[in-house]
């Protein structure tokens, strides 16, 4: 183990991958039809639990 003490340098000059790429934006259509879709699939498993918690002996 190396008990010396080594100045680092920083370059804060590069540039990552991530900053090169521009982000890509998903249009809201396509969000919104995520979206409705996982509202669907909540509604449906609402439903299921609800019938499966229905007193069928009325």
């Amino acid at each position: 183990m190396s008990t010396d003490k080594d100045d680092l340098t920083i370059e804060d000059d590069f540039v990552t991958a991530e900053e090169e790429v521009e982000p890509q934006v998903e249009p809201a259509k396509t969000n919104l039809s995520k979206r409705r879709t996982i509202d669907n699939l909540l509604e449906e498993r609402r439903l299921q639990r609800q019938l499966a918690d229905f007193d069928y002996d009325l």
